[in-house]
């Protein structure tokens, strides 16, 4: 498989369009905008807690 180009891309987002709407759009990258940084947070919330645990090492 190769890469997409522009093409596959608009093709990919026209069916994301006609499969949710419109209006379910800026709900969903919302949604997926908050799982990320809720990711980020526990990532590094994971890496303060081994350097913590290093230091008592």
């Amino acid at each position: 498989m190769g890469r997409l180009g522009v093409t596959e891309i608009l093709i990919i987002l026209a069916v994301v369009l006609l499969l949710f709407g419109g209006k379910k759009i800026p709900e969903l990258m919302k949604g997926l905008g908050s799982g990320i940084k809720e990711f980020k947070n526990a990532a590094k919330d994971d890496k303060t807690a081994d350097k913590k645990e290093e230091e008592t090492k």
